[in-house]
């Protein structure tokens, strides 16, 4: 019986502003495309607000996961757990 490999499909992400050290998260499907279209300034939210850098993923087999994940990281009152969770993340 041959095994079968489920990749994550659905990523969150964390970006950190440059020039505003402000945090912007989302879920995407195509995490590159994605990172392109801020980059360009192509999203409402995150324009003129750049550079943005990744500073933070995660990956999820379904975008009920995903999305699920994004409103709690959003929800957090104080961006003190957010800066816990990248601080975890870099080991």
């Amino acid at each position: 019986m041959p095994s079968f490999r489920f990749s994550p499909m659905f990523t969150v992400y964390v970006l950190q502003s440059e020039s505003t050290g402000r945090f912007y998260i989302g879920q995407t499907k195509d995490l590159e495309h994605r990172l392109r279209r801020h980059l360009a300034g192509r999203t409402r939210s995150a324009r003129n607000r750049g550079p943005w850098h990744l500073v933070y993923s995660e990956e999820y087999v379904t975008r009920a996961e995903a999305v699920r994940r994004e409103r709690q990281m959003k929800n957090w009152k104080s961006r003190k757990y957010l800066e816990k969770l990248l601080r975890e993340s870099d080991g």
